[in-house]
């Protein structure tokens, strides 16, 4: 299992369009892939639209990224491009 802190810099944050890519980059792996709040409160599947939509983050939030599987890292570094806001 890995586990790393991300910053959302996604110019709207995790609403609904960015919600549902991130939700088709997080399938994009094999590995179990879990993102909660910073503070701990609520965690979700990064693959299930509804828990996503669910967090409700915005811009500048920080977010614990968990992956557990054989491309676990692969799954982070993906996850981690995508909400940098670097993905195109």
């Amino acid at each position: 299992m890995t586990k790393e802190t991300i910053t959302i810099n996604l110019e709207k944050g995790l609403e609904a369009t960015p919600a549902a890519m991130l939700v088709q980059v997080a399938s994009r792996y094999d590995s179990k892939i879990y993102i909660q709040s910073s503070d701990g409160a609520v965690r979700v599947n990064a693959k299930s639209i509804m828990g996503m939509m669910s967090l409700g983050l915005n811009a500048g939030a920080n977010v614990v990224v968990e992956a557990d599987g054989d491309d676990e890292k692969e799954a982070l570094d993906g996850i981690e491009h995508y909400l940098s806001g670097r993905a195109g």
